[in-house]
C-alpha cells in the first residue's frame, strides 16, 4: 500500500461505536467533504438528513436489513438525491452523484478519527417508500443510502482489497 494514499486505505466500515457524541464540528465537516464531491456538470443533487435522535435511529434501522447497528450510532446521515437538480433529471446521474458523496463522507469520517458504514437504500422499494414516508420526501426526492457515524469501539487495521484479476488491458 503507498503511504501516501493512507486516508483511503483506512476507510473501514465500521459496525460498533462508542456511546459518545460526534461533535457538531464534525458533523459540518462531513458535509462539507460531501459536497466537495463531483457532479455531473456541477449540478449537486444531493439533499442530506441528519439523525441524531435515539428513537429516530432505531425506527430507521429497524427498516434497513443488516442495519441495526444505526441505532447504536450516535450520528445517522440519510443521503438522497433530488431529481428536479439532477443533471438532465436522470436518476443514474443522480445515483452517482450522491455515491460520490457518500464515499467523501466516509473518507473524511476515518480521516477524523470516526468510524462510519454505508447502508444501501436505493433500488430496494420497501426501503426507498419507508424513508420517503420517515422523511416525508417529495417524490423527487430519492433516498439513497444511510450513514451509521460514530467514534468506532475498534478501529480495523488498513487494507487494500487490490486484485489484478479485476484489472485487464487493452492494448
Amino acid at each position: 500500500m503507498n503511504v501516501k494514499l493512507q486516508a483511503i486505505f483506512a476507510r473501514r466500515s465500521v459496525r460498533r461505536f462508542l456511546d459518545c457524541p460526534v461533535e457538531e464540528s464534525h458533523e459540518r465537516d462531513l458535509l462539507e467533504a460531501a459536497m466537495a464531491a463531483p457532479s455531473a456538470c456541477g449540478k449537486d443533487p444531493w439533499r442530506f438528513f441528519v439523525v441524531r435522535s435515539k428513537p429516530s435511529l432505531k425506527e430507521i434501522a429497524a427498516a434497513l436489513p443488516n442495519g441495526g447497528f444505526l441505532a447504536e450510532a450516535p450520528l445517522g446521515l440519510m443521503v438522497c438525491g433530488d431529481l428536479e437538480h439532477a443533471h438532465a433529471g436522470e436518476l443514474s446521474y443522480l445515483l452517482q452523484d450522491c455515491s460520490a458523496a457518500i464515499e467523501n463522507i466516509l473518507l473524511a469520517a476515518a480521516m477524523l478519527g470516526l468510524g462510519a458504514c454505508w447502508l444501501g437504500v436505493h433500488p430496494r422499494e420497501d426501503r426507498v417508500d419507508f424513508m420517503r414516508r420517515f422523511f416525508q420526501l417529495p417524490d423527487s426526492v430519492v433516498p439513497v443510502g444511510a450513514i451509521a457515524i460514530g467514534w468506532p469501539v475498534e478501529t480495523p487495521a488498513p487494507r487494500t482489497r487490490f486484485n489484478p484479476d479485476f484489472v485487464h488491458r487493452h492494448h
